[in-house]
């Protein structure tokens, strides 16, 4: 007697190549290189005004303005993999929304904490803000930590303990030269407006089944909301709160950019190779430049204010530089270089989160750097080294088990 067994086969939204996309870690790792580079010299006098960001009405953008951007491009671009892999492993649809939830809600917690640090007030929150700050940031690591442990319990003993921290630290913050706020979302920092457009593109790629074409429709519509809601009938009358998600639209469109890009690269059922890829992906670059430019002269170029134009040269600059890096690495298998990248592509929120707790930790401990670290050329060259190091930083905790996700 034959017996025949039905086996559940998770069905997938999208057939993606297997396994990790080396020209995707990379460009992950480089962009939070650069994103340490361009925060240090940030605090740098004299330099040149295309390490600036550009001010909000200077209808121009820089070097700089393309970073947070590039951040936004790649969570767009892992999406699919990520939803994917979920799937794969037997995920229900429910399982799937609340680890999206779930991550959206960490994004937003750090993005909160961050934000207000800057504005702890020392004398009425009974703590410094170096010490509040440096037990935030071992509170997240704690808490999002990847344990090794066999017995599972003990990882959520740890994450536990985590918790606890973060809510008595939120508890006893007081902000501002009053003292008398507490957190708040003034705005939600750089993880948060992340964790929004992340949660926004996750929605969209689901509900239009990760078909492109329905993506593409998407990009259009948050450009459009944006422009619907600048009009004086909206904007000047009882219905601006309309608006009141302009600059989330503008970032999830970004992040759909790369999502798109994502599938024309790595979707088998696709099959675009060859010339057919060429004139895929350069026909998307073609559309976002001409919708940038004729929206440039209404809504100009700006980051602060994040217009389409912005939005969608960025976008562009992402996917040439992303091209130049799958054809080098993926395609010529020119890859070995990316070995450097890779230990923060991998664990790209504590490197993103590092420099911070090493910025609290010199100022609790009393240390600080030469006066000539914080000028022109030398300060340049400093923070050039200084993202360096953070990188070699990362490697060595990533061997000390010490990695974070969310």
């Amino acid at each position: 007697m034959i017996l025949y067994f039905e086996v559940a086969i998770p069905i997938m939204i999208n057939n993606l190549k297997q396994g990790r996309i080396l020209s995707i870690d990379a460009f992950r790792g480089i962009t939070i290189l650069v994103m340490i580079f361009v925060n240090n010299v940030a605090g740098v006098s004299g330099i040149p005004h295309w390490l600036q960001h550009a001010h909000a009405d200077e209808d121009a953008m820089t070097f700089v303005d393309v970073v947070f951007p590039a951040f936004l491009f790649i969570v767009g671009m892992s999406i699919p993999f990520a939803i994917n892999s979920r799937l794969a492993k037997g995920d229900s649809f429910w399982q799937l929304q609340w680890h999206i939830i779930w991550r959206t809600i960490g994004l937003l917690v750090l993005g909160l904490f961050m934000v207000n640090t800057g504005r702890l007030n020392q004398d009425a929150t009974g703590m410094s803000m170096s010490l509040w700050a440096l037990l935030f940031y071992g509170a997240v690591i704690l808490v999002w930590n990847v344990y090794r442990f066999k017995q599972a319990w003990i990882a959520w003993c740890f994450k536990g303990i985590g918790i606890a921290l973060l809510l008595y630290l939120a508890w006893i913050y007081r902000g501002g030269k009053d003292g008398n706020h507490h957190l708040e979302p003034q705005w939600w920092g750089i993880l948060g407006l992340i964790g929004w457009a992340y949660l926004y593109a996750c929605i969209i790629y689901q509900l239009v089944k990760g078909v492109s074409g329905g993506i593409f429709l998407m990009i259009a519509i948050c450009i459009a909301y944006y422009a619907i809601c600048q009009q004086p009938f909206i904007r000047d009358s009882e219905y601006s709160w309309i608006g009141g998600q302009t600059g989330n639209a503008i970032h999830t469109a970004i992040v759909l950019c790369g999502l798109l890009l994502s599938l024309f690269y790595f979707d088998e059922d696709l099959d675009l190779r060859g010339s057919k890829l060429v004139s895929r992906v350069s026909g998307f670059f073609i559309i976002m430049m001409i919708t940038s430019t004729c929206l440039r002269p209404q809504y100009k170029v700006s980051k602060i204010y994040a217009t389409p134009s912005w939005a969608l040269s960025s976008a562009a600059i992402c996917l040439v530089v992303f091209s130049i890096l799958y054809y080098l690495i993926d395609v010529k298998q020119i890859n070995k270089w990316t070995s450097f990248f890779r230990p923060a592509g991998a664990n790209p929120l504590l490197t993103y989160i590092l420099p911070d707790i090493v910025y609290f930790l010199l100022i609790f401990l009393g240390i600080e750097l030469p006066d000539v670290l914080s000028h022109d050329v030398p300060g340049i060259l400093w923070s050039a080294c200084y993202a360096v190091l953070m990188l070699f930083l990362v490697k060595g905790l990533n061997k000390l088990h010490i990695r974070l996700q969310l």
